[in-house]
């Protein structure tokens, strides 16, 4: 990428620079002259051993000169408990259990960017009870596959990222946000190339990195795994140098992910700051690199320069204060149960199903999803919680007494990859495969317990285990024979209602036209069992929206139609194998063979900008449900739409009635699309949303605006943001698929 690009900065780095108010990033540099005395104090061996791991979870000060080393923590929806200081295995503490958020799915349910400023705010006041400077998240790609991904539409999870951000920084805990970027799959993430165009790139994946730097001033960045348009995220100049720092004017310090450092001479030139872990490329070869006059002890200097921005920044906690009390902390706590009750999302409600009515006097409570507990499973960041309310039990206490609630498992559990030793003696209720048939006697006790039963609550949905960090589902059908199961409940007991939990998408071909009312439950924290109560039985309306598309099936999303994903020769995962006890033995070189040896195949992004909806609206493939799809037990009507084109904003006004006879909440879309376009252009894209209360009967005005700046487009010929001139087409509704007024602005 040419050079000319260190010239295009952004607006609001421009603005900074000149005459302005300082940007939240120039607010890094304050430090600067004391800085710079200090490292003038340093040896050079002093300063290198800061461009690295001093534990598992930390990288290095210097005590001589009081700088206190940088604590990590482990995120991005709990403050992981303390590992063993070279390690992942758990220290044993008894001070570390942390509140369990609802994980990031859910969190981009409730289209909330009040709620994503509170759990940053919880995040942060936890991480510094433990002591920890910064906090490895949020993580914010976009999901380019229905198999995981934070949501589809770069606006969501811009808002989404900026508000995290900055309720984190706000309690005095620095973010590293993650992962920069293009992280769209797990499969083979430590060697892909992610291969994508420019604009694709700028418009989509950079979108929700770009305002957490620039108007969050996120103090820190997580490079990926995987390779962008052929070098690593780690040491890639156009990614960390050009984009990163010269043209969003990013202050803070770059750490890896761990094992994702690939070289000394690139991690130095091309933005790379700390290698975690490890110090085989940023620790002697820097000093050995300087000596042979490849590299300059000014280079270090900047590095550390940039890290202490951060340290100077942010309040090291003393180690006689840290821990001194519970992680988790009951403002927390609730924090995760309102996230969690504005999450859920009511994807079906024929025949009023839900809410459950007073005439219901015994429940039966089908499925292991509805009592296994979600803080942690699979591989990556877990959270010991202090506790956790799984669906049964917030179902037990909140029907209370005269109605009987009696649980079945229906189906096995299937483990997925272990990460530990098994168990001596296997499970009864664990399968062996992941499309296991139903198991005869779990069906017929279940089906006998539905007949018995004025209500039936399925339980389905995916694990922890089979929605992992370092692998891809193969498939999005639901596992363990439940598709067989609904259908013999169903037939059972037509007054049945399905609850899934899950991170991401499932294929509900069967289960749709078998089940009456379904409910997306997610993986929703420490209180989720309670908030997914209230809304079963009607104490709060539903109001959460989906943050992607479900497709009908896999195949229909647009990596898949266009043979993109999934990559042909699948290895192993690079996090996994580096961390591997066997292999954590092996010398440097035999550990360099395995990583060689992994496959390196290249994911070409063909089909552009057209992610999610996008895809789907402009090819018109019907998907199961659509993006932004959440229905509420009251219906809302819109009215008298108007928009106004200014120099710098575009404002939209509309009238929101709630029609019911109970407050609800509604998120309020707005899409745009040009219907005069010389430029190409999805059918519509999402440009504003916002979420609004209203009591019953109660109507209020909902003002939306655009910023211009959000309706560009990266243009490849002047290399460039530009903007399209003409009629605009502004669509408010309920979802992408629902949108109930109209009307148009000239840009």
């Amino acid at each position: 990428m040419k050079k000319v690009l260190l010239l295009i900065a952004s607006a609001a780095v421009m603005a900074s620079a000149c005459c302005g108010p300082k940007s939240p990033q120039d607010k890094l540099t304050v430090n600067d002259k004391k800085i710079d005395a200090l490292i003038a104090q340093m040896t050079l061996e002093e300063k290198v051993n800061m461009l690295h791991s001093k534990t598992n979870m930390s990288s290095a000060g210097v005590e001589r000169l009081g700088i206190a080393d940088m604590n990590y923590a482990d995120g991005p929806f709990g403050i992981r408990e303390e590992g063993q200081p070279n390690g992942f295995m758990s220290a044993g503490w008894t001070l570390d259990s942390a509140t369990y958020f609802p994980t990031g799915s859910a969190l981009a349910a409730t289209w909330s960017e009040e709620l994503a400023y509170k759990y940053g705010t919880g995040m942060g006041k936890e991480a510094r009870l433990r002591g920890k400077d910064v906090i490895l998240g949020p993580a914010v790609n976009i999901q380019r596959l229905p198999v995981g991904g934070l949501s589809e539409d770069p606006i969501l999870s811009a808002a989404l990222a900026l508000e995290y951000t900055k309720g984190c920084q706000d309690e005095g805990t620095a973010v590293c946000i993650k992962h920069f970027a293009v992280n769209n799959q797990e499969t083979n993430r430590g060697s892909v190339d992610a291969q994508l165009d420019e604009r694709t790139l700028r418009e989509i994946y950079l979108k929700p990195f770009e305002r957490a730097i620039i108007e969050g001033g996120a103090m820190s960045v997580m490079p990926a795994y995987n390779k962008v348009n052929g070098d690593y995220c780690s040491e890639n100049e156009h990614l960390l140098n050009e984009i990163l720092r010269g043209e969003w004017g990013f202050k803070g310090f770059t750490v890896s992910d761990w094992g994702g450092t690939h070289s000394t001479m690139g991690a130095m030139l091309h933005g790379l700051n700390v290698q975690m872990t490890g110090s085989n490329y940023l620790g002697q070869p820097v000093i050995d690199s300087i000596k042979a006059g490849k590299l300059t002890e000014e280079m270090v200097n900047e590095k550390v320069k940039q890290i202490l921005r951060v340290r100077y920044a942010i309040e090291a906690v003393p180690a006689d204060v840290a821990n001194t009390v519970m992680t988790s902390q009951p403002e927390c706590q609730d924090i995760a149960k309102q996230v969690a009750e504005k999450s859920i999302v009511l994807l079906k409600n024929e025949g009023k199903v839900l809410p459950i009515c007073k005439d219901v006097k015994k429940i039966a409570v089908i499925g292991q999803n509805a009592v296994l507990k979600t803080q942690s499973g699979g591989m990556g960041a877990g959270v010991k919680a202090l506790y956790e309310v799984t669906p049964l039990e917030g179902i037990c206490k909140r029907a209370g007494e005269g109605v009987e609630v009696k649980y079945a498992p229906g189906y096995k559990n299937f483990p997925g990859r272990r990460w530990g030793p098994a168990p001596a003696v296997k499970d009864p209720l664990e399968a062996d495969a992941i499309d296991e048939k139903a198991d005869p006697k779990l069906l017929a006790e279940a089906v006998l317990l539905a007949k018995e039963a004025d209500l039936v609550i399925f339980f389905g949905g995916t694990n922890k285990n089979i929605e992992t960090e370092g692998s891809d589902r193969t498939t999005i059908k639901l596992p363990c024979g439940q598709e067989e199961l609904i259908q013999a409940l169903y037939t059972a007991n037509k007054n049945l209602a399905t609850v899934l939990i899950s991170g991401g998408p499932t294929d509900l071909q069967v289960l749709e036209p078998n089940s009456p009312a379904i409910v997306q439950g997610w993986w929703n924290g420490t209180e989720g069992g309670t908030a997914l109560a209230e809304v079963l039985f009607g104490d709060i309306a539903p109001s959460g929206k989906l943050p992607f598309t479900f497709p009908k099936q896999l195949e229909d999303s647009p990596a898949y139609a266009l043979g993109n994903f999934p990559d042909k020769n699948a290895g192993g995962d690079l996090f996994s194998l580096l961390y591997r006890p066997d292999v954590m033995k092996m010398s440097r070189e035999e550990r360099q063979k395995l990583i060689d040896a992994m496959p390196k195949p290249v994911s070409k992004y063909t089909e552009r900008f057209y992610v999610g909806y996008r895809w789907f609206d402009t090819k018109e493939i019907a998907p199961m449900y659509a993006f932004g799809h959440g229905l509420s037990y009251v219906n809302f009507a819109y009215s008298d739409v108007n928009a106004k084109a200014g120099k710098d904003v575009v404002k939209v006004t509309v009238n929101v009635k709630n029609e019911g006879e109970m407050p609800a909440d509604e998120v309020v879309q707005l899409y745009v699309s040009r219907p005069e376009a010389q430029v190409e252009w999805p059918v519509k894209e999402l440009k504003a949303f916002q979420r609004v209360t209203l009591a019953a009967g109660e109507t209020k005005t909902v003002t939306l605006s655009i910023p211009v700046k959000d309706l560009r487009y990266w243009d490849e010929g002047l290399n460039a943001w530009n903007l399209e001139h003409g009629k605009l087409n502004i669509l408010v509704g309920s979802a992408s698929d629902d949108i109930r007024v109209c009307t148009d602005v000239a840009i």
